[in-house]
């Protein structure tokens, strides 16, 4: 995987340093994998690193445009400061997966759970730096999607109808999670989410794996993620208590 980060290094090093990447900078041809139809599958360097030694994953939809745009100006920062491109693919992961006000969202729900209590750190938020060894982050579409120019939100179309999205998500992160040599903790974001790991799991692609079933997608715009939350919350709770009492 990491090479296909050194694939596009220098068109990365190519872009505009000194403002905020626009969507006229990074959503274009040289960065583009896919088209079908509505969708378009761009390249983003936020999914290169593989952490091995985690033991839970964190699972979106897709990186959004935001995400995608954090991880290209995190990775020309870090090679204009000459980091390889391991190190580089390193700090892209965990400057963007989920950045903003959904990785907020996110730890407030795990903290919420106790789950940093289940892990022995003080907040669930240090797993995006003090302790990466912990995570891995990841999403059922490696790379952005966009549906008509917008975030794919996993409704139109749904992954499983559409052969593209089945491929990424049926052969590419399945692939992606075999890299994982132990057991780990799968945190589905969201129905949508959830749902696909629930194919997956009946089609016997993912089997040694644990998933957190009923956590409600982190998402500003998931405007019933709080009444979500607090309906699953002991559910939740007691799963994840049960896991780590097998530990």
């Amino acid at each position: 995987m990491l090479n296909s980060l050194s694939i596009f290094e220098q068109a990365i090093r190519a872009l505009p340093a000194d403002r905020s990447l626009t969507r006229q900078d990074v959503c274009v041809d040289s960065f583009l994998l896919q088209q079908d139809q509505d969708l378009s599958v761009y390249y983003s360097p936020i999914g290169e690193y593989i952490n091995r030694s985690a033991k839970i994953v964190f699972l979106g939809i897709t990186p959004g445009f935001e995400q995608m745009r954090i991880a290209y100006e995190e990775a020309g920062n870090a090679f204009r400061n000459g980091a390889s491109i391991e190190e580089t693919s390193k700090i892209v992961k965990y400057s963007a997966s989920f950045a903003g006000p959904m990785r907020r969202n996110l730890t407030t729900m795990l903290d919420e759970l106790e789950l940093n209590r289940l892990l022995g750190i003080s907040s669930t938020a240090t797993l995006f730096h003090t302790h990466q060894e912990l995570l891995h982050t990841t999403s059922l579409l490696r790379h952005p999607v966009f549906y008509r120019g917008k975030n794919y939100t996993g409704h139109q179309p749904k992954i499983e109808r559409n052969p593209l999205l089945q491929h990424y998500a049926y052969e590419h992160f399945v692939a992606e999670l075999s890299q994982l040599p132990q057991p780990v903790l799968l945190v589905p974001f969201g129905r949508v989410v959830e749902s696909t790991v629930e194919t997956l799991l009946y089609q016997g692609r993912i089997q040694k794996h644990t998933v957190l079933f009923g956590f409600p997608h982190p998402s500003g715009a998931n405007g019933h993620r709080k009444r979500q939350f607090e309906e699953n919350k002991d559910y939740l709770k007691k799963q994840l208590q049960d896991y780590f009492s097998a530990q």
